[in-house]
């Protein structure tokens, strides 16, 4: 009511220092209210809540690169580097791919089949099969295998594949379905057709896609089709099978 009061009076100068005064608090007030200053390299908590930093690097750098470390970066830079010369690729590999730590050499060889380059992904499996720490491991084998066969390179994929069976390990489906795949799109249906009945025989339960694969990949080889289509109707007797016009068989 004060304020309200002085606020109608006809000194407006007074009434407006007063009202400053009633409203502006005092400079005590303020030191109150002031936020505490944390001493640099303070590990003191501000307000209950712990700041830190834990040292890695934030944003997209480190998802990309947080399994790399830069000693497999550098090898992996002069692999490239090197790939078209033998005598120099086979004595940096000497002096740099042989000292890698075992995850370190791991991770060069995953990045090298994601960068598709195969070759020098062989290059450094062989480096890896030869390590005191290595064990037969049917994932190193099955990611190699696949990166060969989708870049169409079958006759490694087969090396690989050879081998692997003599270590005793077993491809699964989505290895055959990548192997089956490439064979076809490299145009050797019979050995597409060599790999399916090895798939047979695999004690896995049967997965569709390899058969689906095939039935379109067969498409102008219709022998071989039905081959697959009888298996495909006896294995899944609820799934269709689409079957396409004659002439794309070349039947009149």
């Amino acid at each position: 009511m004060a304020i309200r009061a002085f606020s109608r009076s006809k000194i407006p100068i007074f009434s407006t220092k007063i009202l400053q005064c009633l409203i502006k608090p005092s400079v005590n007030e303020y030191r109150k209210f002031q936020f505490p200053v944390l001493e640099v390299g303070s590990n003191k908590p501000l307000f209950g809540l712990k700041h830190y930093h834990d040292g890695r690097p934030r944003g997209p750098l480190w998802r990309g690169k947080k399994l790399i470390g830069k000693e497999a970066l550098f090898v992996i830079s002069g692999l490239k580097r090197f790939k078209d010369d033998e005598e120099k690729l086979r004595k940096f590999i000497k002096s740099h791919v042989l000292r890698l730590l075992k995850m370190d050499m791991i991770a060069v060889l995953t990045e090298l089949e994601r960068q598709e380059e195969v070759a020098l992904a062989v290059e450094v499996f062989r480096v890896i099969q030869k390590q005191d720490w290595y064990k037969p491991d049917v994932y190193l084998y099955k990611d190699l295998i696949v990166a060969l066969a989708k870049c169409k390179k079958m006759d490694d994929a087969m090396q690989l594949w050879e081998s692997m069976k003599r270590e005793d390990l077993f491809p699964d489906y989505q290895t055959y379905t990548e192997v089956i795949r490439g064979f076809l799109r490299f145009g050797s249906p019979a050995d597409a057709m060599n790999i399916y009945e090895d798939m047979k025989k695999s004690p896995d339960p049967p997965e569709e896609l390899p058969f689906r694969i095939l039935l379109k990949g067969l498409l102008p080889h219709p022998l071989l089709r039905n081959r697959v289509k009888e298996d495909f109707e006896a294995i899944f007797p609820d799934r269709n099978v689409y079957d396409p016009p004659e002439e794309i068989f070349g039947v009149n």
